[in-house]
């Protein structure tokens, strides 16, 4: 016996549509990985998003003056940006004055940022490697448009289940949208950020090794981080419900793709 609604005129023109939204995305595959990803943004708009929002971070932020810092950053920034694969990229490394902020990011057109409060942390050039690496893979993979993609359907795809909710009860449809959006949101955007962090681990890895930065510093540079983490009370957070691994997740990770990336160190002529 069919629920009430759910062959409603309503009803089936939204899961029309959401079937039309669904065939109409793009199926990307992620370099090195080869993970099959549904983008709806095109690299040029995802690329614009990205300039038009660095601009607005550098107005709004203090840059390091140090010089030092700088030309570290300026340097792993080019050794890493050569040996990533990403089209149309302008490339721009920016250091910015947060002494209490350990933290980097990498918006879409290759525009990446690192905070000061991260440098402590780095200690040196393969550990600051590490970092920028892993957020160069967040845009190679494209994982910002993933993110955007994914929550449009997301919309969607609850607005599409409240119109095939209509004819019933208030109660009844409350409950339905809002186990979907619980499941949704522990269930697949949060994993599925945790997916993306460990994958830019593991295509950060890769182009650490290939410009010339021993790979096992990595694993040294994620063993400070966890300590940092516990020294400030936040090495016990729940990965269920968070949108990053924790450390021990990342290390282990790291540690089982290590014989992968010292293949690549050593193909393209480095030694420790």
């Amino acid at each position: 016996m069919q629920a009430p609604g759910l062959l409603s005129p309503r009803g089936s023109f939204a899961a029309a549509v959401f079937s039309l939204i669904l065939g109409l995305t793009g199926c990307a595959v992620v370099p090195e990985t080869a993970r099959q990803q549904l983008v709806l943004l095109s690299p040029r708009e995802e690329m614009q998003l990205g300039l038009t929002e660095f601009e607005k971070i550098k107005q709004s932020k203090p840059i390091s003056r140090d010089a030092a810092a700088n030309a570290m950053l300026q340097e792993v920034g080019r050794r890493i940006s050569a040996v990533a694969e990403l089209p149309g990229a302008q490339w721009e490394f920016v250091l910015f004055d947060d002494p209490e902020t350990p933290n980097a990011f990498c918006l879409p057109g290759g525009k990446v940022g690192v905070f000061t409060g991260m440098l402590p942390i780095t200690k040196n050039e393969a550990g600051l490697a590490t970092v920028v690496s892993h957020e160069v893979a967040h845009a190679v993979a494209r994982h910002g448009a993933e993110r955007v993609s994914q929550g449009l359907l997301f919309q969607l795809g609850g607005a599409a289940l409240d119109v095939a909710m209509r004819n019933h009860t208030q109660q009844a449809r409350q409950i339905v949208l809002s186990a979907y959006g619980l499941g949704g949101t522990v269930g697949v955007l949060l994993p599925y950020s945790r997916r993306q962090e460990l994958e830019a681990d593991h295509i950060g890895l890769l182009y650490m090794a290939r410009a010339g930065y021993d790979p096992r510093e990595a694993i040294e540079f994620w063993k400070r981080f966890a300590d940092y983490n516990r020294q400030r009370g936040g090495g016990a957070s729940i990965e269920f419900l968070s949108t990053h691994p924790v450390d021990e997740t990342r290390i282990r990770e790291l540690e089982r793709l290590l014989p992968q990336a010292l293949a690549e160190y050593y193909a393209h002529g480095w030694r420790k």
